[in-house]
């Protein structure tokens, strides 16, 4: 044997699972279940959103039938925080979460120059690729002194770049640079940071020796190649000359050769060019001897 019984709907309930899906700059998804399964007719929902910066109030209706609600609340703030109330719409028992919207990003390209006595921050404008942020909201710059273990707030600006002066020397200092916080600091950017020690170099040691490393291959590679260049020339120089000498040679031993005697005749420089050589030299003549005329 069994029975059939059906429970009467209790509408006092709160709605039940209430939690975060998913959060961006300007939206949160929340979702929950109804108070019971299976509703068999639409359930009126208020969906209060509770602005805890800026202390104000607005409330959405939802109405539906599922037993699992999926709602976006839209019109937020990067970098907000909200507590969102669900109840149904008769006022009863209520579901609460708090949320938290994702920030703005960090500026990129986040740079240093150093000067004679003073730094110059730079970095990329952060409208480039937020367009929920206005250039007029500025951004606001940060110092920590690592000697010190103190943070001090430097200031803020509209523009790109900021001005640091009065750096101790052998202090190390980070900067961070970040859209402005709003409402007395509830509403900040992501902030950038950058490392900076008191010979102004605003990277690692890794980085400076892989510059310095490049710097000595900029000025090596030349030089070899140079060197290359000159040694090549050089052995072309040589051949040359060398080719020079030898054809001179071949021709003064051509002009010498005598073809009688099968080889090349070269002058001492003492005959007085006679084309006989085996003439006899005419030394004198005798008294004794008759001249005898014809």
């Amino acid at each position: 044997d069994y029975v059939v019984v059906k429970m009467i709907p209790d509408n006092r309930l709160p709605p039940r699972h209430l939690h975060s899906v998913h959060t961006g700059k300007t939206f949160a998804v929340i979702k929950w279940e109804s108070p019971y399964d299976s509703p068999d007719q639409d359930m009126l929902y208020a969906v209060a959103v509770k602005d805890l910066v800026r202390k104000t109030d607005k409330i959405y209706k939802v109405k539906t039938r599922n037993s699992t609600v999926e709602y976006t609340i839209k019109k937020l703030e990067p970098g907000g925080k909200y507590h969102v109330i669900v109840q149904l719409g008769n006022m009863s028992k209520e579901s609460s979460v708090k949320i938290g919207t994702v920030p703005l990003s960090a500026p990129d390209a986040l740079k240093i120059i150093t000067e004679n006595d003073h730094i110059l921050l730079f970095w990329k404008s952060l409208a480039l690729k937020e367009s929920y942020f206005n250039e007029s909201r500025g951004y606001e710059i940060h110092m920590f002194d690592s000697l010190l273990n103190i943070t001090a707030y430097l200031g803020n600006t509209t523009e790109n770049f900021f001005k640091v002066s009065n750096l101790k020397i052998g202090h190390n200092y980070s900067f961070t640079v970040q859209a402005r916080c709003l409402y007395s600091g509830q509403m900040c950017g992501e902030p950038a940071t950058l490392l900076y020690d008191e010979l102004g170099t605003d990277e690692d040691s890794s980085a400076s020796k892989t510059d310095r490393s490049t710097d000595v291959a900029a000025i090596v590679v030349p030089v070899l190649f140079l060197l290359l260049v000159t040694l090549g020339i050089g052995f072309v120089v040589l051949y040359m000359r060398h080719r020079r000498l030898q054809n001179s040679f071949t021709a003064f031993a051509n002009s010498h050769y005598s073809s009688r005697l099968g080889s090349a005749i070269f002058s001492s420089g003492d005959d007085l060019g006679d084309e006989d050589d085996e003439a006899p030299m005419i030394t004198g003549f005798s008294d004794d001897v008759p001249m005898v005329i014809a």
